[in-house]
């Protein structure tokens, strides 16, 4: 579900700004800073889905960029209106990952995010994004050219 949060949330995104990147897993980035965050939490037999995105304004942070869709594209969308669009792409990715499966939705979140090779740090060390594995999880190349497989954890682009 992170994974497809993330896909819709680009899609809505994209339609403000260029080059946006999905950042492993659920993060939308723009020339190397933060634009969005989602969140994710179980409920019982429910998830709740929380969207952040700086759409007029963004914090200043010491030591982590951080950008908005204004500061990216001179204007910020309207807060409602972007709401719904996000609810009515969200809602077409949810129909396709229950008919199609996940195979479309990792398509469209690699499709999206930061490049095969980028160079990362995670809990497990640093080392070079290699795609993900057919569950969503990180696959993460270190340097003696072993891979693991990341399942949670904070992960940086260096």
């Amino acid at each position: 579900m992170a994974l497809l949060a993330a896909v819709a949330l680009h899609e809505a995104v994209s339609r403000h700004a260029e080059e946006v990147r999905i950042k492993w897993p659920n993060d939308l980035i723009a020339a190397g800073a933060k634009l969005a965050g989602i969140l994710l939490e179980r409920q019982g037999h429910a998830v709740v889905i929380g969207f952040g995105v700086n759409l007029a304004h963004h914090p200043e942070m010491l030591g982590r960029s951080v950008t908005s869709l204004k500061a990216l594209a001179g204007a910020a969308p309207d807060a409602g209106i972007f709401a719904e669009t996000l609810a009515e792409i969200f809602a077409r990715w949810l129909a396709r990952w229950r008919h199609d499966g996940h195979a479309p939705i990792l398509a469209a979140w690699c499709a999206a995010a930061h490049p095969v090779g980028t160079a990362l740090n995670t809990p497990e060390g640093e080392g070079l994004f290699d795609g993900l594995d057919d569950s969503g999880a990180l696959r993460l190349r270190l340097a003696d050219g072993t891979t693991r497989i990341i399942h949670a954890g904070d992960v940086f682009l260096i």
